[in-house]
């Protein structure tokens, strides 16, 4: 039996398009309309009461796509947004687009069938041009770290940079001067704004910044020891290192104490996130915040009013890092 995506396959069109066809959406154009019409007729599909309601019956909804839900960070995100959504009697439909332009692409789709005013997105992989596409299909798109000026009223973002120059910087005006920085693999903004503050901070306080000592790495624990491996193996000066968040630091912990590595009194170490686990580690890390539950609050306060038409000026759009000092950095004086 033909589904809606056998239907928007053969018709060459986005399943959005086809729940818009098939609800006789006054936004669907003439040659969708065509080309789905035929796609129905040719795999003998006929859509259900359900099909027909995917578009108007779900005002009581909010979708939130998140890279994976599994990653304790998302699941703040998701937890900030389900407290604004219940008190506005709202239910939450999330999907994972795991940093992979054509799944991110196709979870908006769904979650735009079944949640067709507010949408918070948390999406790194697809093109600004299709974010801002997306936006003009649903009144109460808003994107959460991530800025696009063509839509910049509709996003809520954060200073990676500035979070990772200061870290950087403090690790400096601590000693440090053969500090190693440990990225994520990922081809997305975070991780090339947090290597570009970390650098400019090296080049502003005039120190070297050898392509050597930079690395990258799963996001994870396993990554980040994997990582600090290969940093050791390389036989270079390291004082301090600074990782992509918080679980790539408690994989460099783990890598420096079977080699018999002490932090702080050997190598100083800085996160980023300041995830519930920078708490928990031994020495407690010291790291950037990033305030992920108020932004999320926002974001879905921002999608709310949107939605409805209303007025509304977030307080604040691009949020500023700030540095957590705990037990994991110290003083040095032999660089």
């Amino acid at each position: 039996m033909a589904t809606i995506k056998d239907v928007a396959r053969e018709a060459g069109v986005s399943i959005a398009t086809v729940s818009r066809v098939i609800n006789n959406s006054p936004k669907a154009g003439k040659a969708s309309i065509t080309s789905v019409h035929s796609a129905m007729k040719k795999l003998g599909y006929r859509p259900n009461a359900n099909a027909r309601a995917l578009v108007s019956k779900n005002s009581s909804t909010i979708g939130v796509l998140v890279s994976d839900i599994s990653d304790p960070f998302f699941g703040s995100l998701i937890k900030a947004v389900d407290q604004v959504a219940r008190v506005n009697n709202k239910h939450l439909l999330i999907g994972n687009g795991y940093h992979d332009a054509n799944t991110e692409r196709e979870a908006i789709e769904l979650l735009i069938n079944s949640c067709r005013e507010s949408l918070i997105i948390h999406a790194k992989a697809l093109s600004a041009e299709e974010l801002i596409g997306f936006a003009k299909e649903v009144p109460g798109f808003v994107l959460i770290n991530r800025y696009i000026p063509e839509i910049a009223d509709r996003c809520i973002a954060f200073d990676n940079f500035k979070g990772a120059y200061m870290a950087t910087e403090f690790l400096i005006n601590n000693g440090h001067k053969h500090i190693a920085y440990i990225n994520s693999n990922h081809k997305i903004d975070d991780a090339s704004e947090r290597k570009a503050g970390y650098l400019q901070a090296l080049k502003d306080h005039n120190l070297p910044c050898p392509a050597q000592y930079s690395i990258s790495a799963d996001s994870n624990d396993e990554g980040g020891k994997a990582a600090m491996i290969e940093l050791l193996s390389k036989n270079i000066p390291i004082s301090a290192v600074l990782t992509y968040n918080d679980f790539m630091a408690a994989g460099v912990l783990s890598a420096l104490e079977e080699n018999n590595i002490a932090v702080p009194a050997q190598i100083s170490l800085v996160g980023f996130d300041n995830g519930l686990i920078s708490r928990y580690v031994h020495p407690k890390l010291t790291t950037i915040n990033y305030p992920v539950e108020i932004m999320a609050r926002q974001a879905t306060q921002l999608s709310l009013k949107l939605a409805k038409k209303e007025k509304y000026t977030p307080e604040t759009r691009i949020f500023s890092p700030t540095l957590v000092k705990r037990l994991s950095v110290s003083k040095n004086y032999s660089d």
